[in-house]
């Protein structure tokens, strides 16, 4: 008897779950896309290694742009995490591979000559190819446009993509990202060079734009690495990581609203 009792109970469980009917008649408006962020990289390595690594290796990215010709391919579907960004941090969220889409673009990245560090350019169709890009990615995804970011802005200890050459003030000029206005940096950069705020100052001001950074007053490493990865996004023509008044002055017209 118990065991009949026992097999009934196992039935009407295994019906009552089959036949589960879910009430979607209140829809809630309290909630927005799960993705946040968008992240550009460079793959330092030609089409071919870039596919390989890609869908094969141990990262992974949901978009590849190839440079010529400037093919986009899905590798990820947006509705999955890919292993792009790895630890990472930006406006205080960390490990970004959960909120956001990474797009790759195929370009050699830099290589070491006898005279200097040599970055590879992006050619013009593969940047409209990533605006065309963005532009879907963006809308379907209820991104907001600032958020489009790179590597190592979130990662500025450990990433340089996608490097000095990337046209970011392009980018902002077709409504992705963000770029100071010219006219406020030239106002503020004479106060800066007659006082230049303290370490904290800055800091605080990184903070705002998004960075990790600490907030002890000290030039230290990280505060160094995040300060480079902002003058490599907004003033790539020097970027040692040092405060000086245009840093300053790029700050805080890109924070003032």
């Amino acid at each position: 008897m118990k065991r009949l009792a026992l097999l009934l109970t196992l039935l009407c469980l295994g019906g009552c779950a089959s036949g589960l009917r879910i009430d979607e008649s209140h829809p809630s408006r309290n909630h927005d896309s799960r993705i946040q962020y968008v992240i550009l990289h460079y793959t330092s390595a030609d089409l071919e290694r870039s596919l390989q690594l890609l869908t094969t290796g141990e990262v992974s990215s949901h978009y590849l742009i190839g440079a010529e010709p400037p093919t986009v391919y899905r590798l990820v579907d947006d509705s999955r995490r890919a292993w792009h960004a790895g630890d990472s941090q930006w406006q205080g969220r960390t490990w970004l591979n959960a909120t956001s889409i990474g797009i790759e673009l195929v370009n050699p990245g830099y290589r070491d000559t006898p005279q200097g560090r040599l970055w590879y350019p992006y050619p013009e169709e593969q940047i409209e190819a990533l605006i065309a890009l963005l532009r879907d990615v963006v809308k379907r995804n209820q991104i907001p446009p600032q958020n489009v970011i790179g590597h190592s802005d979130v990662a500025p200890l450990r990433k340089l993509d996608p490097g000095p050459l990337f046209p970011w003030k392009r980018l902002a000029e077709a409504g992705f990202g963000r770029w100071p206005d010219e006219q406020r940096v030239a106002r503020l950069r004479p106060h800066f060079e007659r006082a230049l705020p303290s370490i904290g100052w800055f800091q605080q001001q990184l903070a705002e734009v998004g960075y990790a950074v600490p907030r002890n007053g000290e030039l230290d490493v990280a505060t160094r690495r995040a300060l480079a990865a902002f003058q490599l996004h907004y003033r790539p023509q020097r970027y040692d990581g040092q405060p000086d008044a245009e840093t300053a002055a790029l700050l805080q017209a890109l924070n003032q609203r």
